[in-house]
């Protein structure tokens, strides 16, 4: 089987698709960093030593750049490219049969343009370059900073825009299969400004059966397959008509995948008669969460999604901690074992431990106990102090803190006698920050991780932030897969900057990516 791989980041949905037998037949990413770590994974292309000898890679391509140097383009702002067509450095060859299994840098807007540009190309594209086959798949993640929870929530946000752009790149290239991966909140509705809802998964779908293509909408989560994360996320699993057609006579009467399949059918037609008109409410998204449905999942083409072990934090990081690290767990010798196709690697990368001082330290310890006691109350009574919004403690609060140890000055853990210490503790290590947690070391991690400051580690002799390697565990990236470019960066350079943290949170795990393509698979054989 064979795949292209859209806003491919890193290569965590690469990885998974990789092992679950697909093979690529090209990549895409807007960001210099994040494509160095996808070329030194699966392109065998260290593109930092090739800048250091002022050499061009062989199999990684900018769609086009200011600079025709690589020690430039790696550290260029994306967001500045020119157009393809535009004065520049294009490393784009005229015989587009050399970007067969090859990473091209560039926006996907520009490479859209291209593609309408040059129909021998989308020609090429369409049959995987030549393959017998034709092309069995396009796959990504837009990115969603405009459709998380967390983030803007704009309906005119220009990177709203991004999965109509994955679209126009299925319509350019015909793959029997689509595949679109988004954060969960692409499926709470956004307010226009006059107040009318819009809701984005609803309209992808739209676009997808208009343009022949039958869309099954889910919303999965990651825990179920076996990573230490709790990270619930949509998919769309886009079928070409003429292929649901074909494997459609293989679904038995009454089956899961008939049950399935038949709304996304019956909304295709209504798409066709209707088109952009037809109204919300006539296609709804197959939840993993709901009971009644979670058997659909089972005992359908997707069972590969909840078949998987509930995984620990501990599970995925015991044995990576400075202090009396444990023997790795069956999940971590399982993950190391599953991604065969990477090459083996010496030493542990990744895993440089960050300096973290003293009143950081002991905040983590606090942060800690706050995780332990797990009461809503408690935590926002003591970030009132923390935050310098009160001076008071209420005395069932206090009943509660004084039961746990703290970090003291002399490095010590130890629990305090009168509340009115603890209080001036509190007072003497404010902040402004609330989302900062520890992790629980008997459940999942939470689903936002992408930079250092987002948690911090469970285990009270390991008062500090995650490494690179201890986030990419909990991602399920196996200790053989090596980030590249800069660990973290700040200030206006997180606009562009794709640094090693952000890689690993923006990635799809590659085990999901995994169990995904095996679900594919059965959708393509």
């Amino acid at each position: 089987m064979n795949h292209i791989e859209l806003f491919s980041g890193c290569g965590g949905l690469s990885l998974g698709l990789e092992q679950s037998g697909f093979e690529l037949t090209m990549a895409n990413e807007l960001s210099p960093m994040a494509a160095e770590s996808f070329a030194y994974n699966f392109l065998c292309e260290n593109l930092e030593e090739l800048a250091k000898a002022e050499q061009l890679p062989k199999n990684t391509f900018w769609l086009n750049s200011n600079f025709n140097n690589l020690k430039l383009r790696l550290r260029e702002n994306p967001f500045t490219f020119p157009g393809f067509d535009e004065e520049g450095s294009s490393d784009i060859p005229e015989n587009k049969e050399e970007l067969k299994g090859k990473l091209v840098v560039g926006s996907i807007v520009e490479l859209n343009r291209l593609l309408e540009a040059d129909d021998e190309f989308a020609k090429q594209l369409r049959t995987a370059f030549n393959s017998d086959r034709g092309l069995d798949l396009v796959s990504g993640g837009p990115p969603c900073q405009s459709f998380s929870m967390a983030g803007l929530r704009q309906r005119d946000c220009e990177k709203n825009t991004l999965p109509w752009e994955f679209a126009k790149f299925v319509k350019h290239t015909q793959p029997k299969l689509a595949m679109l991966e988004n954060v969960t909140g692409i499926l709470r509705a956004f307010k226009d400004n006059d107040g009318n809802s819009f809701h984005a998964w609803y309209e992808v779908a739209k676009v997808f059966a208009s343009i022949g293509y039958v869309p099954l909408c889910l919303h999965i989560n990651a825990r179920f397959v076996g990573i230490a994360q709790n990270r619930p996320r949509f998919i769309m699993v886009a079928v070409r008509l003429d292929h649901y057609e074909k494997i459609s006579i293989n679904f038995e009467s009454g089956s899961a995948n008939e049950q399935l399949f038949l709304p996304s059918v019956k909304f295709y037609n209504l798409v066709q008669q209707s088109g952009d008109a037809l109204p919300f409410g006539h296609l709804d998204y197959f939840d993993v969460t709901k009971p009644e449905q979670h058997k659909l999942f089972e005992e359908s083409f997707l069972s590969s999604l909840v078949n998987g072990d509930i995984v620990t934090v501990k599970d995925a990081l015991d044995d990576l901690k400075q202090n009396n690290p444990t023997e790795q767990s069956g999940f971590v010798k399982s993950l190391n074992s599953t991604f065969s196709v990477l090459p083996s690697r010496g030493l542990l990368s990744n895993h440089d431990f960050r300096n973290n001082g003293e009143i950081v330290q002991r905040r983590f310890r606090l942060y800690q106990v706050l995780q332990a006691i797990n009461v809503r109350s408690v935590t926002k009574a003591v970030f009132e102090i923390l935050k310098g919004n009160v001076v008071e403690l209420s005395n069932d609060v206090w009943d509660v803190c004084s039961q746990y140890k703290y970090l003291q000055v002399d490095g010590k853990l130890e629990s305090f006698k009168s509340k009115s210490e603890f209080i001036e503790y509190l007072r003497d290590h404010p902040t402004k920050k609330q989302t900062q947690k520890a992790l629980v070391a008997d459940a999942p991690a939470p689903a936002a991780l992408s930079i250092p400051d987002d948690a911090c580690h469970y285990d009270e002799n390991e008062l500090r932030v995650l490494t690179v390697r201890e986030m990419a565990r909990i991602q399920s990236f196996p200790d053989n897969f090596v980030f590249r470019s800069k660990i973290t960066t700040g200030g206006q350079m997180r606009k562009f900057e794709v640094p090693q943290y952000t890689q690993v949170g923006n990635a799809v795990p590659p085990l999901l990516g995994f169990k995904l393509g095996k679900c594919l698979a059965k959708l393509l054989n």
